[in-house]
C-alpha cells in the first residue's frame, strides 16, 4: 500500500515527531512524507521518502505564513507548492492520503490541500483513501462556530474518517469540537502516539554523562524552542540555587528554533553541572534516565512523561487552552504537576524542583500509549473500506 502521508511543521516541531512515530508503524507500506517547514534532523526509515515543498513557517502569533525564501514572494512560493502537490498526487497515485490536523487545523495551507481535496473528489485524480489524523486537544478559535462549520463541511465532503490520537479516558475529541455531532464519517480513537524507552536506555544515558547512582539529573526541555526561552532560564537560574544534599546535573534542550541571543544567554548564566544542547534524537531516553523533568506541556513531551513515569513539573504554553486542559487532568490524575507564569521566579522554582527531587516518585498513569501501531492497523482497515 502507498501511502501519502502530509504533515506541515509550522511553528514547533510536535507535530513532525508525531507523524514519524506514524510512519515507523507503517513500516509494511510505502510512505511517502510531504513536508515544508524548517529542515530537521529526523533519521527517516528506509521505507519512507521525504517531499519537501518550498519553505513556509507561521509567525509566532499565528497571523499569517512567511517564506524564507529571499528570492520569491509569498505567493509565488504558494503556487509552487500546490503546483507540486498535486503532481505528487498524478505521479505516485496512493491508496490513503493521511492528512495532519486539517481540517480541524491548517487552515493556512487550504491554498493546496484544497485543490488536491477537489480533484480526488471529482476524479480527476486516482481514487484513495482521504484520512485526517489529528491529536487529543483542539485550539480554541476567534469565531469557533464558523470555524466548525467549514470542518464539518470538508470532513463530510471528502474525507473517509477522522483518527484521534487521544485516549477516551483522558480527552475526547467532542470536548473541544461542539459540533462534534455533525461529523458523518467514522471518528476512531487510537491512543496516544507516544514511542516507549529502551529496557537499557536510562542506564545508558546516565553512564554515557557519567553519572553515578547516588546522583541526580534534571532535564529541562522546550519543544521545538520558538516559545520556551523564559523556562528555560528560569530553570538554569533556579539550579543554581538549588538546595540538594546529593551531586546534581542539569541537562538542557534548548529546541532547534530557540533564538540565537536567547542560547546565548542561557549558556552564558550556565554554572557547573550544566550541559545544553539544541536537540537530541535520543531525547525519550535522557528522560527515562531523569530524576525530574522540567518542560513545557506539549503532546509529545507529556507523552514521553507518561512513557517513562519520569517526575515532572509542566509549564504549559500560555497562548491557548490546549497544553493546558491536557497537563491539568494529568496533574488532577497524580501523574505530573503544573506551574505556573509566577512559579519561574528562581527561588521559587528552586524550591519547586527541590520537593519534587526529595519525593523521588515515579507517576504513570494507565493509558493507551500505542496509537501509532493502532493508527497503522486503522488506515489498512479504512483502505480495504474504500
Amino acid at each position: 500500500m502507498k501511502i501519502i502521508q502530509y504533515c506541515q511543521h509550522v511553528l514547533g516541531i510536535g507535530h513532525l515527531f508525531r507523524s514519524l512515530e506514524i510512519c515507523r508503524a507503517l513500516s509494511e507500506h510505502d510512505v511517502i512524507l510531504v513536508t515544508g517547514g524548517p529542515q530537521v534532523d529526523t533519521g527517516l526509515p528506509e521505507h519512507v521518502r521525504e517531499v519537501r515543498l518550498p519553505d513556509l513557517q507561521m509567525n509566532p502569533e499565528f497571523k499569517g505564513l512567511f517564506s524564507s525564501q529571499e528570492n520569491s514572494t509569498l505567493e509565488q512560493v504558494k503556487a509552487d507548492r500546490q503546483n507540486r502537490l498535486l503532481a505528487l498526487f498524478e505521479r505516485e497515485k496512493p491508496d490513503i492520503f493521511l492528512v495532519e490536523l486539517y481540517p480541524f487545523g491548517r487552515k493556512a495551507f487550504r491554498f493546496e490541500l484544497d485543490p488536491v481535496l477537489h480533484a480526488l473528489a471529482d476524479q480527476r485524480l486516482p481514487a484513495c483513501g482521504v484520512v485526517c489524523s489529528v491529536r487529543d486537544i483542539l485550539v480554541e478559535k476567534e469565531d469557533q462556530f464558523k470555524h466548525e462549520s467549514r470542518v464539518v463541511k470538508t470532513l463530510n465532503g471528502y474525507f473517509d474518517a477522522v483518527l484521534v490520537h487521544a485516549d477516551p479516558n483522558l480527552a475526547q475529541l467532542n470536548e473541544t469540537f461542539d459540533q462534534f455531532d455533525e461529523i458523518e464519517i467514522p471518528v476512531i480513537y487510537t491512543g496516544y502516539i507516544a514511542s516507549k524507552p529502551e529496557p537499557d536506555a536510562a542506564q545508558n544515558i546516565r553512564r554515557q554523562l557519567q553519572i553515578g547512582p547516588e546522583e541526580l539529573l534534571i532535564i529541562v526541555s522546550a519543544g521545538g524552542g520558538n516559545v520556551g526561552a523564559p523556562l528555560l532560564e528560569a530553570v538554569v537560574q533556579a539550579f543554581n540555587r538549588l538546595a540538594v544534599s546529593k551531586k546534581c546535573h542539569l541537562k538542557v534542550f534548548s529546541g532547534p528554533f530557540l533564538a540565537s541571543g536567547d542560547l546565548s544567554g542561557l549558556k552564558k548564566m550556565a554554572g557547573h553541572n550544566v550541559q545544553i544542547e539544541q536537540f537530541t534524537s535520543e531525547f525519550l531516553s535522557y528522560l527515562a534516565a531523569a530524576d525530574l523533568s522540567v518542560s513545557m506541556g506539549g503532546y509529545n513531551t507529556t507523552m514521553n512523561i507518561l512513557a517513562t513515569g519520569v517526575p515532572a513539573l509542566v509549564w504549559p504554553f500560555p497562548q491557548n487552552r490546549e497544553q493546558r486542559l491536557r497537563a491539568g487532568r494529568l496533574a488532577k490524575a497524580g501523574v505530573l504537576k503544573v506551574i505556573e507564569g509566577e512559579d519561574l521566579h528562581p527561588d521559587r522554582l528552586a524550591g519547586l524542583m527541590g520537593q519534587m527531587l526529595a519525593s523521588r516518585s515515579c507517576l504513570t498513569g494507565k493509558y493507551d500509549l500505542d496509537g501509532a501501531v493502532n493508527t497503522a492497523k486503522w488506515i489498512g482497515a479504512i483502505a480495504n473500506a474504500v
